[in-house]
């Protein structure tokens, strides 16, 4: 019976990692539905990026306040969880404090002190974080696509970091008073733990501290499972993606249109003056289904936008610099990405009941993402320049413009009537070839 506890720690860390790498999984599969892209060229300016945006929080100091308090936060949950692998060794051998016979006793106070600085600052970050979010007022936190469950789990994700940090503060608050009282041995140094909160606990008994600090130890790992497993459900997905998501971003200038393989071809067709117009290409399949201009759903859509789906952590910066929102338009390009993500979802769990995708009679244009909010974007890329892991709203927005233009002709009167110009003159204006030099002669 002594061995019963690191069993169940044991069962419990395969349970809660091996759930953990299965949504993971689910997450790979639903990306891949989208079509292939090749992001593998200027590696070394990929990397750059990388470690800059995602490692180095660049663009989130954008706006400092936020940008200085995130950064406490991530940099303070990160290494603070560098102490879970003291945690599992010590949970499957029994141990306590393993770490400190590995480090030492000088390096190992020297680890434990800055853990409890970094945790403080992380409290102090989500307190605030909390305070800003529900009571501050600030616009792209109170629109209504958060409405609901973004709101709810932005809130719920601050609570389980503080909760979590706090029962880090109570284990070693116990720990240090059984160290003092020499029923654990002496191992680390927890200025904010002794100082803060340790007096609290001096006139527990020995069995209560016992009790406290395994109790805290335990709701430390637990909730660490639990947080692991909740991020499939989140928006703070992005703690994972954010660093796949600014790899494969395009390095492209901001704006530059993709070119279409197939109306490529059929401009140079018509350009050619041997070529004949009505004959078959000689690679051509004439079973084959001709390539959907544009993007009506997800599977049309590629991999990067589907992970830059995934990877939206509906701060909101796109939207509170969208020139089309700021004046009232419909379009906000934060909810275009949480859209996007939803219909993902939506596909996932449709595959996840009948074993392969069954058309279920809807599509990402119109069941989520309206026609309205599509014309209303101005193409500036500000949302693209504001998002701190570089997604781009933007190129969704184009390629379902261009499934409204090429596949459907439904494009604004205004829009339709401009190209119409420019298919018979030749210029976006309504006039005729043989006046457009007049300009020229008049006095």
């Amino acid at each position: 019976m002594q061995y019963i506890d690191n069993i169940i720690f044991f069962i419990a860390m395969v349970v809660g990692f091996g759930l953990f790498f299965k949504s993971l999984k689910e997450i790979y599969r639903n990306i891949l539905l989208g079509k292939k892209i090749d992001r593998s060229d200027q590696k070394a300016e990929r990397w750059g990026i990388m470690a800059r945006v995602a490692l180095g929080q660049s663009k989130m100091v954008k706006r400092p306040i936020a940008g200085i308090l995130h950064i406490f936060v991530y940099v303070g949950f990160v290494i603070i969880n560098i102490e879970l692998i003291e945690i599992i060794v010590d949970g499957i051998f029994g141990t306590h404090r393993f770490l400190a016979g590995i480090l030492g006793d000088s390096l190992y106070s020297f680890f434990t002190a800055t853990l409890e600085v970094l945790a403080l600052l992380v409290v102090i970050a989500v307190v605030l974080f909390f305070i800003r979010r529900n009571f501050y007022g600030i616009k792209r936190f109170t629109m209504k696509e958060l409405f609901g469950w973004p709101k709810h789990d932005a809130n719920w994700i601050l609570v389980i970091e503080f909760a979590l940090m706090m029962a880090f503060f109570t284990m070693n608050s116990s720990d240090w008073v059984l160290q003092q009282r020499q029923v654990l041995a002496a191992h680390g140094s927890f200025p904010i733990s002794a100082n803060i909160l340790g007096p609290l606990f001096q006139n527990f008994s020995d069995n209560a501290l016992i009790f406290t600090e395994r109790g805290a130890w335990w709701f430390h790992f637990i909730g660490i499972l639990f947080f692991m497993n909740y991020l499939y459900y989140s928006k703070h997905l992005h703690i994972l993606l954010a660093f796949p998501n600014t790899w494969f971003a395009n390095l492209k200038p901001k704006g530059q249109f993709t070119n279409l393989d197939s109306v490529t071809k059929e401009i140079k067709l018509m350009m050619d003056p041997n070529a004949d117009p009505y004959a078959a290409a000689p690679e051509a399949d004439p079973n084959e289904v001709p390539e959907k201009f544009g993007a009506s759903d997800i599977f049309d859509l590629n991999r990067v936008q589907l992970m830059n789906a995934y990877s939206c952590t509906e701060c909101g910066r796109c939207t509170s610099v969208c020139p089309a929102n700021i004046t009232g338009k419909k379009l906000s390009p934060r909810k275009i990405m949480m859209d996007t993500r939803d219909r993902i979802e939506e596909v996932g769990r449709n595959i996840n009941k009948n074993g392969k995708f069954v058309d279920d009679g809807k599509k990402l244009l119109d069941d989520h993402i309206q026609r309205e909010e599509l014309w209303a974007c101005t193409t500036c890329n500000a949302c693209v320049e504001a998002c701190p892991i570089l997604i781009d709203p933007l190129s969704i927005i184009v390629e379902m413009r261009r499934f409204l233009v090429m596949e459907q002709s439904a494009a604004p009167q205004e829009l339709n009537q401009m190209m119409t110009n420019i298919e018979n003159n030749a210029a976006p204006w309504q006039y005729n070839q043989a006046d457009r030099l007049k300009w020229a002669t008049e006095n």
